[in-house]
């Protein structure tokens, strides 16, 4: 069995993945995918994590997941998604690293699911906001005290990805921007199901009813009725001109008023951001969806 792991980060889909793939349940058992409610899952591979941290899994464990996952169901692939994997917000971030215990655990969890083929799926953030959320979702104040002090300057997601690679080298890993969701949203939606390149999804346009006017949606829909088969660099340029025109920038500007954050300090983090994602590309067996 293939297992679909979508393990943030934080503060990107806020389980809309989840829910944009649920428009689709029959079509995703007709080709043996299984999304299994998160309540059956997250709290029970998360108790699992924390009581055996550095030991190997009991026999078992694996078969009693499964089966509060889906019952006497046998699907040939399952999609888990769980923001909290690597860990909460306020441990997210220490000793100038991304989620520090992310192979640890992902180790354990790959093989906790032996025999299964584990597969992970990561969207990552530009640092100049990814930081903001990170402190407003810490019952704590300051970045120091979300970071144990780390430096934003040091923090680069391919290390994180390097570590994860290095850990579990035969696991494949796809990630994507979460700047460019509303663009690659279905793209993202069938890597997670393991569906065919030219499978049609409900849900695809799901991120663009939250940052788009009504005038804007209606004239879209309308455009997309009209021009039926588009491919899909066509649509994620159709999509891209109306959110030009039609976007709405309350819903697109992010908060950045972290105490003694300059815009110098701002334009570098996303500087280095931009030049870790080109990095990202580069490391072999690491798909990048972009627009």
């Amino acid at each position: 069995m293939q297992v679909a792991l979508h393990v943030g980060a934080h503060f990107t889909d806020d389980d809309k993945l989840l829910g944009s793939l649920g428009k689709n349940t029959g079509l995703l058992e007709r080709h043996g995918v299984a999304l299994p409610p998160p309540s059956s899952y997250r709290r029970q591979i998360r108790e699992l994590l924390n009581v055996d941290k550095g030991s190997l899994p009991s026999p078992g464990a694996r078969d009693k997941i499964i089966a509060a996952m889906l019952g006497d169901a046998k699907p040939d692939r399952i999609v888990l998604s769980n923001s909290n994997f690597f860990a909460v917000p306020r441990a997210a971030i220490r000793e100038d690293r991304l989620y520090p215990q992310a192979e640890e655990r992902l180790s354990y969890f790959a093989e906790l699911m032996q025999p299964d083929q584990l597969e992970i799926l990561l969207a990552i953030r530009d640092p100049a906001t990814f930081l903001p959320a990170i402190v407003n979702g810490s019952p704590v104040e300051t970045i120091e005290e979300a970071t144990d002090g780390s430096v934003p300057m040091s923090l680069r997601w391919s290390e994180l990805i390097l570590r994860i690679r290095e850990a579990l080298p035969h696991v494949p890993v796809t990630v994507w921007c979460n700047e460019d969701t509303p663009l690659i949203w279905e793209e993202v939606m069938r890597e997670m199901a393991g569906l065919d390149p030219i499978a049609c999804l409900d849900g695809g346009n799901d991120l663009l009813r939250d940052i788009m006017s009504p005038e804007g949606l209606a004239r879209f829909d309308a455009y997309l009725a009209s021009h039926p088969g588009l491919t899909e660099v066509q649509k994620r340029r159709v999509i891209a001109a109306f959110l030009d025109k039609f976007a709405l920038e309350d819903e697109l500007e992010e908060e950045l008023d972290l105490p003694g954050w300059t815009e110098d300090l701002v334009e570098a983090l996303t500087e280095a951001y931009d030049e870790d994602v080109f990095q990202i590309e580069r490391i072999p067996s690491v798909t990048l969806i972009t627009p």
